[in-house]
């Protein structure tokens, strides 16, 4: 079957009904997450970082499907009389779980992003589409926000300081916040709303917040790429990646080691997706502009040698990683395979 066969396929089975269970699919979603390679600056089933092992990872999905598990049931019952999803508290459980597994943080970002997404995809009223999840994003609480702040509470999570006149919103206080989000009924939509779009205008946004406001726009685009790809699924998340990555700085990289080398990164990412492109530094604007041809043509051997130097300069766009994760999900709910 050619490509434009395969994503035609793809693309008829895309509105179908799925047998799979969703926790399954999330689970899944993180395993070929990380078993995609090369991922440059990120861990790999081929590179490790000097903190970060394989295993760990694999560990941490096992540790985080107690959560999972408690986003999709609440789909049909709520956590309290009112109904409104225990969105927090299956964020708090998933993230509790993985480190109590890995020992420490190594998927708490593609968690954020794919609980919301699970709950969507286990609720029969509604669809598993961008209106769908903003939807769930929309109907959480305040407590949905404490229970956010305490998961802060079991892993170190690189942040930015929180904007002007929100000090007292800074999730590294993490329970401590408390009186101040239920003082100012700030739900975990709103929390997340505070970074996706800095008053800077030099200042890299938080892309998984951007995706909880905005209607998870990265997620599904990058969906797209890998069900209209072919090969093997972790090769085609690889590629997602690549693109993910061309398409927009890295939150993770701009926090930790400057907005510029977040803005390299992308540029040297770009290099690899358009290699004719005789202004590699010009941006692509954003994931909607990004050709779905060139991420399934980007060459990862040519991206090996990009691994291999993010590694060894502490470049790590994990923000991208997270993305890649919620996007392989929605491709699973939506008729991907890991079979031949």
């Amino acid at each position: 079957m050619s490509r434009d066969e395969r994503g035609e396929a793809n693309a008829v089975g895309a509105g179908d009904a799925v047998a799979t269970d969703p926790v399954d699919d999330a689970t899944l979603a993180l395993l070929v997450e990380v078993a995609g390679t090369p991922k440059p600056g990120n861990v790999d089933r081929r590179r490790d970082l000097d903190d970060l092992r394989f295993e760990s990872f694999l560990g941490g999905a096992v540790g985080a499907r107690p959560g999972l598990e408690l986003a999709a049931e609440t789909a049909a019952d709520g956590n309290s009389a009112d109904g409104n999803p225990a969105v927090g508290e299956a964020f708090e459980r998933a993230v509790s779980g993985m480190a109590a597994r890995a020992g420490t943080n190594t998927q708490f970002g593609c968690l954020l992003l794919l609980v919301p997404l699970v709950r969507a995809a286990a609720d029969p009223d509604r669809e598993l589409a961008p209106a769908g999840v903003d939807a769930v994003c929309r109907a959480t609480t305040v407590d949905d926000a404490v229970a956010f702040y305490r998961a802060f509470e079991s892993v170190d999570v690189a942040v930015d300081d929180p904007p002007p006149g929100a000090d007292d919103l800074d999730v590294r206080r993490g329970s401590d916040a408390e009186p101040a989000l239920r003082g100012r009924e700030t739900t975990l939509r709103d929390v997340l709303a505070l970074s996706a779009d800095p008053a800077d205008p030099d200042r890299v946004p938080d892309r998984n917040a951007q995706e909880w406001t905005k209607g998870f726009p990265r997620t599904f685009r990058a969906a797209e790429w890998i069900l209209t790809d072919e090969g093997p699924l972790s090769d085609r998340a690889a590629r997602a990646f690549l693109g993910l990555l061309a398409a927009e700085p890295d939150t993770l990289v701009a926090s930790t080691r400057g907005t510029e080398t977040a803005r390299e990164a992308s540029a040297r990412a770009r290099e690899i997706l358009e290699p004719d492109e005789k202004d590699p530094n010009a941006p692509i604007g954003d994931v909607t502009a990004v050709d779905a041809d060139a991420v399934h043509d980007a060459d990862l051997d040519a991206a090996e040698s990009l691994a291999d130097a993010f590694v060894a300069e502490g470049v790590n766009p994990g923000t991208t990683a997270d993305l890649t994760c919620a996007a392989l999900f929605v491709a699973l709910r939506r008729g991907a395979e890991v079979a031949p």
